[in-house]
């Protein structure tokens, strides 16, 4: 039985966990899995959107403990190698060149909830909570930190990962983390609503650029930051889809994307 099951249908591209037996737990196979499928969505001229969802009902446990506990007898070199597979999962779904929605249909806790963290739009169940549990068990959150600290400052994610408590959808959804809380039956329909109002209403190459700029401006200093947004502001100006966008509406007609 495959880890992560990818299948495309019109223009988007569910990655689903399916290990649900284990709660969906991270192990390397599943890592490894799901960047591999990450990778073949972002060359899959077919696809705009992803939907990244869990079989079962839990969204995803993150780390497996017993796979954890095996690493403990790995050196540090060994040990940094498994955790920058890791690291490089996070970094490719936030500066994936496809929008990434989450379905969240349970608990995202630890490694899970960092996948939450590092997609661009998350839909939840009323029922789901979330953590970063890391603290509880003697872990440190290092990796998801960085991208929650931009999601939700420093003051809320000293909150969520020093006391490393489990949360409410209602409380990430009030910290910006969770987009909107929809009831369990109409989660699938509410997710794949939006995902094609993306693709119907959006270009792709501005999806692309416009993502891309959002995850690397706040590098810069303000007049660096200024000064990349008006080169990509110029850039912008050359594409086909604007070229096509401007026209269609100077000249009343509708955009087909």
């Amino acid at each position: 039985m495959s880890l992560v099951r990818y299948e495309v249908q019109n223009r988007i591209a569910r990655i689903t966990l399916n290990r649900p037996e284990k709660r969906n737990a991270f192990s390397f196979e599943l890592v490894k899995a799901l960047r591999e499928n990450f990778k073949k969505a972002a060359e899959d001229s077919h696809v705009k959107v992803i939907i990244l969802r869990s079989e079962g009902s839990i969204f995803s446990a993150g780390a497996d403990l017993d796979y954890l506990q095996s690493l403990q007898t790995l050196s540090y070199e060994e040990n940094l190698a498994d955790s920058s597979y890791l690291k490089d999962l996070y970094a490719e779904i936030y500066t994936h060149p496809k929008v990434v929605i989450a379905a969240v249909q349970g608990h995202a806790i630890a490694g899970g909830c960092g996948l939450v963290t590092v997609s661009d739009f998350v839909f939840s169940v009323p029922k789901a909570q979330f953590g970063y549990t890391e603290v509880k068990i003697g872990f440190v959150p290092a990796i998801v930190m960085t991208f929650l600290l931009r999601k939700v400052g420093e003051a809320r994610a000293k909150e969520l990962l020093l006391s490393g408590d489990l949360v409410s959808a209602d409380l990430m959804k009030e910290y910006g983390i969770v987009n909107k809380i929809v009831e369990p039956e109409n989660l699938e329909f509410e997710v794949e609503k939006f995902a094609l109002h993306l693709c119907d209403t959006c270009s792709a190459q501005a999806l692309t650029a416009t993502k891309r700029l959002i995850a690397h401006i706040q590098e810069f200093t303000l007049p660096e930051a200024l000064q990349r947004g008006a080169e990509m502001n110029a850039k912008a100006r050359g594409f086909e889809d604007c070229k096509k966008g401007i026209s269609a509406f100077l000249n009343k007609e509708k955009i087909v994307w």
